[in-house]
C-alpha cells in the first residue's frame, strides 16, 4: 500500500456534504465517501461530538485520519466519527457550550473552517484497504464482531440488510424492540437476526449470501419469529425480552396453540412464588420442562427439620444416611400442586432421589 500525508481543511471536507439514507454520507466536493459500506454507522454520542469540536476550537490536533484512494474518488478508512461530528456541527445540528455554529463570531467560524486535518491517502487493492481498516480503526471505540464481519462481506446483500437492521428506527428495531435488547447502529440487531437464522454460523451465512441482491430471507425469518411471539403471547411482559424466541419458534412454530390457555398458565406461574425464574415460564408452558423454571429449593433449615423428623432415615428405602449426603424432595410434586414448605419436604438418599426423578 502507498501512503502519502496531506493537509485538508474542514472547509474542503464540508463542501457538498450530504448525509441521507439514499445517497450515503458524502463530502469533499462529492469526491469523499465518508461512510463506505464496510464502515460502522455513526455512533458518537453528544459528549463525544462536543469533544471533537472543543479540540478544534482550541486548535489542538485531532488524531490523523486515513482516506483510501479509489480510482478517482476517496473513501474514509478511519475518521468517520470525527468527520461527521464536525460536519454536523457546521451544518447546525447541535450546540457546543450553548452555541450553534451560526452563533459563533465570523472570526470563530473561519477558524473552524480553516482548521487543518492531517490525512493519510492510502492506495492499494481491496484486501489492503480492509487490512488497513482493521489496524487503524478509531482509537477507544473497538469494532464489534459484526462490524468486522461487515467489513469482510460487504456487497449487495449487506447493503440491503443494513437498511433493515442497522439504522435508528429501522424496520427491524421498530418490530422487535420489546423482545430484543440490541443496538442497531452497532450492528447488534443484525448480529442477533443472523445468529437466529444461521444457528450461530454467521460468517458462513454471510459468505454464502454476500452477493445476493437482497436480504429478504433474513428479514422474512426475523419478521416471522417476532410475529409468532406477538400472536402466541398477546399479553406483553418485561420477562419476554431477550428470550431465545427463535429456538421456541423452531420447536413450536408449526403447532396449533391455544393462546388463551397459554396466557392463563403464564399468569398463574407469574404469581407462583416457587417459580424463581420467571423468564423460563414461556419455555415451560410450550415444552413442559420444569428445569426452565428453577423451582425454589428447600432451605437448609427445612432440610434439617425433615432429617430430624425422619431420624436420618431415607423416606423410600429406609436406609440411614448422614445429613450431608441426603437430598430434599417434594412429597407432593410441584407439578401436582405441592409447595416448597416444610410439611411437603422429605429427605431421600441420593440413589432413591435419582430413581424417583427418572420415573
Amino acid at each position: 500500500m502507498i501512503v502519502s500525508l496531506h493537509e485538508i481543511t474542514i472547509r474542503e471536507v464540508i463542501e457538498s456534504y450530504v448525509d441521507n439514507a439514499e445517497e450515503g454520507v458524502i463530502g469533499y466536493g462529492g469526491l469523499l465517501n465518508i461512510r463506505p459500506k464496510y464502515q460502522r454507522e455513526f455512533v458518537y454520542n453528544d459528549a463525544q461530538q462536543r469533544a471533537v469540536m472543543e479540540t478544534i476550537f482550541k486548535g489542538f490536533p485531532l488524531n490523523v485520519m486515513y482516506w483510501a484512494v479509489n480510482n478517482d474518488n476517496l473513501e474514509v478508512l478511519d475518521g468517520q466519527q470525527r468527520t461527521i461530528s464536525f460536519c454536523r456541527y457546521v451544518q447546525g445540528d447541535y450546540m457546543v457550550e450553548n452555541r450553534y455554529f451560526g452563533n459563533l463570531t465570523e472570526r470563530e467560524r473561519q477558524q473552524v473552517l480553516d482548521y487543518k486535518l492531517m490525512v493519510y491517502f492510502c492506495e492499494g487493492d481491496d484486501r489492503d484497504k480492509l487490512d488497513w481498516f482493521r489496524v487503524v480503526n478509531i482509537a477507544g471505540l473497538k469494532l464489534t464482531d459484526q462490524e468486522l464481519r461487515n467489513a469482510v462481506y460487504t456487497g449487495s446483500w449487506l447493503t440491503h440488510a443494513k437498511s433493515i437492521f442497522s439504522r435508528s428506527n429501522c424496520a427491524a428495531a421498530n418490530l422487535s424492540s420489546r423482545y430484543v435488547r440490541a443496538t442497531p447502529n452497532r450492528q447488534e440487531l443484525l448480529e442477533v437476526a443472523l445468529s437466529w437464522l444461521s444457528g450461530d454460523e454467521i460468517e458462513a451465512y454471510m459468505a454464502k449470501h454476500q452477493h445476493d441482491p437482497n436480504a429478504n430471507e433474513l428479514w422474512t425469518y426475523f419478521h416471522n419469529v417476532i410475529q409468532w411471539v406477538d400472536l402466541t403471547f398477546p399479553v406483553y411482559r418485561s420477562e419476554m425480552r431477550n428470550l431465545p424466541w427463535h429456538t421456541l419458534y423452531q420447536e413450536h412454530g408449526k403447532r396449533l396453540l391455544d393462546t388463551a390457555a397459554l396466557e392463563t398458565k403464564v399468569q398463574s406461574l407469574m404469581q407462583d412464588e416457587d417459580v424463581t425464574n420467571k423468564k423460563g415460564i414461556y419455555a415451560y408452558v410450550l415444552g413442559g420442562d420444569e428445569r426452565s423454571l428453577n423451582i425454589r429449593r428447600f432451605s437448609d433449615g427445612q432440610k434439617r427439620e425433615a432429617y430430624e423428623r425422619q431420624s436420618g432415615v431415607c423416606s423410600l428405602c429406609g436406609d440411614f444416611c448422614d445429613f450431608g449426603v441426603m437430598e430434599a424432595d417434594h412429597i407432593t410434586p410441584w407439578s401436582k400442586g405441592g409447595r416448597t414448605v416444610p410439611d411437603n419436604c422429605q429427605l431421600l438418599c441420593r440413589d432413591c432421589n435419582r430413581r424417583k426423578g427418572n420415573v
